[in-house]
């Protein structure tokens, strides 16, 4: 009897389950779009990847440096402090894209004459002073504002830019809203509604994206053009960091997220991809 054929079958057996899968893990925010790029290349390539956001971006950078993942999602540089507790490693910053967040009002706010507001008066919102949008050159009619999740990204990218850090944001007990879509579907139907959602989101049919006006007086909209030179102030870089150069599986990951797919899969999630922002810096 030839035994070989079985003796090769249990040898690939064998290395298929010492193989060990690309982990993934770091921000909340990056979940959707890392985990729909990993479905793709596990149908497409067969590789093993798991994507796990429990943690956030700082246990994803505490996991990485301890070599349990290969790749982390984070919304932010590593910080000198992570750096300095792992010495030996090289943590490679690789720029995914911008997550710019926008207030985003009601079509008869847009209507009405709004277009942009001021961090002094969007503090007067969120701390109850004003609450008539005519009190801002707008309609009659009061603001009913909706606030996000604190402690999740949309509202900290909000929050950093009101008040210069979220521990710095008052309390405050407005209605809240989860998802984008359920900040689409208020907004659609409530007069004089405000909330935030990311910028790419917000349609200009059923709810509007202002502008945000410094204190010289100039608006700046969410556009790529304003992303790309850094001139639009709510919002936030995002990376995939990996340990020094991408190779194996951990570079077949990074190319498919930096390629057209995976930055059209970051776009459709809220996502300004890196791609198009690199567009707007050529002559």
């Amino acid at each position: 009897m030839n035994f070989l054929p079985s003796a090769l079958l249990l040898c690939s057996l064998a290395i298929c389950a010492k193989a060990e899968p690309l982990r993934i893990s770091g921000a909340r925010m990056l979940a959707p779009p890392a985990a729909e790029a990993a479905k793709i290349l596990q149908a497409e390539t067969g590789l093993e990847i798991e994507v796990n956001t429990t943690g956030g971006s700082e246990a994803g950078v505490a996991a990485l440096a301890a070599k349990q993942v290969q790749i982390v999602l984070c919304g932010r540089r590593v910080s000198g402090e992570e750096r300095a507790a792992a010495p030996s490693f090289t943590f490679n910053e690789i720029v995914l894209g911008e997550y710019p967040i926008a207030l985003a009002v009601s079509p008869d706010v847009w209507r009405g004459g709004v277009r942009a507001l001021t961090r002094a008066q969007m503090r007067d919102i969120y701390e109850g002073r004003v609450t008539d949008w005519s009190k801002l050159g707008g309609p009659k009619a009061k603001i009913a504002f909706f606030n996000r999740d604190e402690g999740r990204s949309v509202w900290e990218i909000f929050a950093q830019w009101l008040y210069g850090g979220v521990n710095k944001a008052p309390g405050t007990n407005f209605d809240t809203l989860a998802t984008d879509a359920e900040v689409r579907e208020t907004l659609s139907r409530q007069p004089g509604a405000l909330s935030q959602i990311s910028a790419l989101l917000a349609d200009g049919v059923s709810l509007f994206p202002l502008a945000l006006r410094d204190e010289q007086g100039k608006s700046v909209e969410p556009t790529f053009k304003n992303l790309s030179a850094h001139r639009y102030p709510m919002s936030q870089q995002l990376f995939l960091v990996v340990n020094d150069r991408p190779t194996g599986a951990v570079k077949v990951y990074v190319d498919f997220m930096l390629g057209p797919r995976g930055q059209k899969i970051l776009k459709k999630h809220g996502f300004a991809p890196v791609a198009e922002l690199e567009k707007e810096n050529q002559p």
